[in-house]
């Protein structure tokens, strides 16, 4: 059997890799072609492509690159045909991986989107799209199944893989010895986010919240994991000048979360492993203007939380400081109390408490059962 996987980031990477250890567990004899990242490839697939060459975010970002977008889409097109896998398994980045699976799946192979659209939540209209892509999808959270099971999309809640491998305790004292970080002194870790766009929006005002809180908590310090070289060096570039007690590792973001009393991070899936770590958080997010202009239009504004921890809680237990409510006085003010307050911390870590069990369970195994028995059904 021939499975086709194309992941887009590195949270796609993350869940491309336990899915592709969770098939191999029941068809060692499995092929697996894919777009893939370095967890995938160490997970075992033929890596066509790399997931890089999807590391674009926003309006602007993607209009630029739409050209090579397309030509990406129509050769990973042309390749998976060729290669006759059984199935498509595109892994969130919904705006590339839809196109791809609609094209595949009109040539005959069936499609599963694993990772759902927040059709629930704004540009409702992409459900017919959707229905006319995917033979299956895959959530992650029992809220989303809804909208396709009224449209008549076949849905499988699988929960996140996440739940079952973050341990309800986790030793921070060990994550900080693991990282090279001795010491009880108050540790803020800083997650810029994974993209190159995302890390040239947000490093410095980071960097600037933190000169602040520094000010204000003399034996604070902080731990910045970078996603890659390319953010590394991004990172490094902006530390230039600046007299910070900061550590900055080459990936381990699960450790630096673990490690630290807090976490200020980009909005995404990280804030789901910190949730899942149960570390207090601020969530940050800044689009271009022109980005954030068209998303308005297509209203985003109505979506009553953005980071996932309070999509999941139903309310806003983290901060979230987005656009132009994001600067370096809302992120230092957001930030202080959970450094210092015992009641603002226990108030997100309870909630995320409740989340890590409604999400626990073996995503990855019922993720994978699905794909093969979706790849089954087109065989026959």
């Amino acid at each position: 059997m021939k499975i086709g996987i194309v992941a887009g980031e590195h949270s796609g990477d993350q869940l491309g890799a336990a899915l592709i250890r969770a098939l191999r567990a029941r068809d060692p004899n499995v092929e697996i072609i894919a777009m893939a990242g370095p967890r995938m490839r160490e997970a075992g697939c033929d890596a066509i492509h790399d997931i890089d060459e999807l590391s674009v975010m926003g309006f602007t970002e993607v209009i630029r690159h739409l050209p090579r977008l397309l030509r990406l889409r129509r050769r990973l097109t042309c390749e998976l045909i060729e290669r006759q896998i059984d199935v498509l398994v595109g892994i969130d980045v919904p705006d590339f991986a839809l196109g791809l699976e609609k094209r595949v799946k009109a040539a005959g192979i069936p499609a599963v989107h694993y990772v759902s659209p927040s059709v629930w939540a704004w540009r409702k209209g992409r459900i017919h799209a959707i229905k006319d892509s995917v033979s299956h999808m895959l959530t992650l959270f029992p809220f989303e199944t809804a909208i396709y099971e009224q449209h008549g999309v076949p849905v499988t809640c699988v929960g996140h893989p996440l739940a079952k491998e973050i341990p309800i305790q986790v030793d921070a004292a060990e994550a900080r010895r693991t990282l090279g970080l001795e010491g009880d002194e108050p540790l803020l870790a800083m997650l810029p986010g994974s993209r190159g766009f995302e890390v040239e929006q947000l490093i410095d005002l980071f960097l600037d919240a933190a000169t602040a809180l520094q000010r204000a908590l003399p034996d604070l310090r902080f731990v910045i994991p970078a996603a890659s070289a390319k953010r590394r060096a991004s990172i490094d570039a902006a530390l230039s000048g600046r007299s910070l007690p900061v550590t900055v590792v080459d990936g381990q973001a699960h450790q630096a979360m673990a490690a630290a009393d807090a976490v200020v991070l980009a909005s995404g899936t990280a804030t789901l492993e910190a949730a899942l770590l149960h570390r207090p958080m601020v969530v940050a997010y800044r689009f271009t203007a022109l980005s954030w202009f068209i998303y308005t239009l297509l209203g985003i504004k109505k979506i009553p939380h953005y980071a996932l921890p309070n999509l999941l809680a139903g309310e806003g237990v983290a901060p979230e400081l987005i656009q132009e409510n994001l600067n370096v006085s809302s992120l230092v003010e957001a930030s202080l109390p959970l450094l210092t307050d015992p009641d603002a911390r226990a108030r997100q870590t309870e909630a995320y408490q409740r989340i890590h069990a409604e999400l626990s369970g073996d995503a990855s195994a019922v993720a994978a059962e699905v794909v093969l028995r979706v790849a089954g059904q087109s065989r026959c």
